[in-house]
């Protein structure tokens, strides 16, 4: 079958990404017998005449379009970003009769409202890898789709459970050639890699387990030395692991910074830690790993919301795990998550001292949390009547808590004015 996938992010919000996971599916698809098209328009303002050069020359049995993110969660002035999907998908009706099919990590956080609100013909919850050939076969086979794994049908919602790899080291990598390109273009890109998928840690608000459950699934080490490695020659320096909690376990991450050394590439990366399970071994092979910024998801300096966030470390874990970092020479960059459950004024300035006396090269600080589904904070919200449960979350709702929405923005406002190195 001929297939053409399409990565319909534009917006690089904090950085540009180049879509692996993407690259992934097209590799799987490759590998399942099928001619595979792939169209990123990451930085493309305009992306009719790159979606109609891309369907030219050839009759399209399927039309993938991957959905990375649904707004910027951004509570001042959200961007909502599948109008512009909904502008791709209206391009490609406009030139063919393939069906289309959705996927990505966007998509799996609300695939029913997603493909009701996109107008597309199905959509794929989960690891495409696996799934997207299997619906590729069914479709070729013109066989009944119900009961396909993980796949959504307009008006019918989930078909088949969704099914998790147990072995990522079964599914295909991309081609380090297919963004070769781009790293002649732009020696500061940054190329993801994940190393594991899943996250247990549950905390209030995180949309992670949607995306790839609760259970930790790795890569060998080595597969994603190699990896990086092919990378390389392709002509990428940086990379950035995707992980949402590199150091967990800590046992896989020192292995894998121990086989990273010792293959000596000139590259560097960065990674995200979770605070409390981190130790000096660790940050001193990450340091020698090549690893030169960290990002240190403590979302508060104050115990209590930590707790009500259901975070496994204290502001002390936090004071350590940043010292190591400053130690061994990597650069540190903080994130808070002001105005949640439990939020008050007192919190709100324990948590600015907090960061204040950390001493972070830059600082994150968000004002309101975005609220998702099947989370303790959509539980919150809806028990105190900020969210009623017909609201469809697809479109971006907001937990600040009551009594702070005009004073912690102006507060914000004051602290960035005296701190350069803070962003929102």
């Amino acid at each position: 079958m001929r297939v053409l996938l399409i990565s319909a992010n534009t917006e690089s919000i904090n950085m540009p990404i180049i879509p692996v996971g993407l690259g992934a599916v097209a590799a799987s698809t490759r590998d399942a017998g099928h001619e595979v098209e792939l169209v990123d328009l990451m930085g493309v303002r305009d992306t009719h005449p790159v979606i109609k050069a891309a369907m030219e020359g050839f009759r399209l049995d399927v039309i993938g379009i991957s959905v990375r993110n649904i707004d910027d969660q951004n509570i001042a002035e959200p961007l909502f970003f599948l109008d512009q999907v909904k502008g791709v998908i209206s391009e490609c009706r406009s030139s063919s009769r393939a069906p289309i099919v959705l996927g990505g990590a966007g998509y799996s956080i609300l695939p029913e409202s997603t493909l009701a609100y996109l107008g597309a013909d199905m959509g794929i919850q989960g690891e495409g890898e696996i799934a997207f050939p299997a619906l590729l076969a069914l479709i070729e086979q013109g066989a009944d789709l119900s009961g396909a794994a993980g796949l959504y049908l307009p008006g019918l919602g989930l078909q088949g459970k969704r099914q998790f790899a147990k072995n990522l080291d079964l599914l295909p990598l991309p081609d380090p050639q297919m963004w070769s390109s781009a790293a002649e273009r732009d020696q500061d890109l940054w190329m993801p890699v994940h190393t594991r998928r899943g996250c247990p840690m549950n905390c209030s608000y995180c949309s992670t387990s949607n995306i790839e459950g609760r259970v930790i699934r790795k890569r060998s080490p080595k597969a994603v030395v190699d990896a990086i490695a092919g990378y390389a020659e392709a002509g990428f320096k940086r990379f950035f692991l995707t992980d949402n909690t590199f150091n967990i376990p800590a046992s896989y991450a020192g292995k894998f910074c121990c086989m990273l050394a010792e293959r000596q590439l000139d590259i560097s990366w960065r990674c995200i830690v979770y605070p409390g399970r981190i130790n000096e071994t660790l940050v001193k092979e990450m340091a020698r790993a090549g690893c030169k910024e960290v990002s240190l998801g403590f979302e508060s300096g104050c115990e209590r919301i930590l707790r009500r966030m259901n975070k496994k470390f204290t502001p002390e874990d936090v004071r350590s795990a940043s010292e190591m970092l400053a130690t061994h020479g990597i650069r540190r960059t903080g994130f808070l998550l002001l105005g949640g459950p439990g939020e008050t004024e007192e919190s709100v300035q324990e948590s600015i001292a907090f960061v204040d006396s950390l001493g972070l090269d830059a600082m994150k600080i968000t004002v309101g949390i975005r609220i998702y589904p099947n989370t303790s904070l959509a539980k919150t919200a809806l028990s105190e009547g900020m969210i009623r449960a017909q609201d469809d979350l697809l479109f971006p709702k907001f937990y600040l808590v009551r009594g702070l929405a005009d004073w912690l923005p102006e507060l914000v406002r004051q602290c960035m004015a005296e701190r350069p190195n803070w962003v929102t």
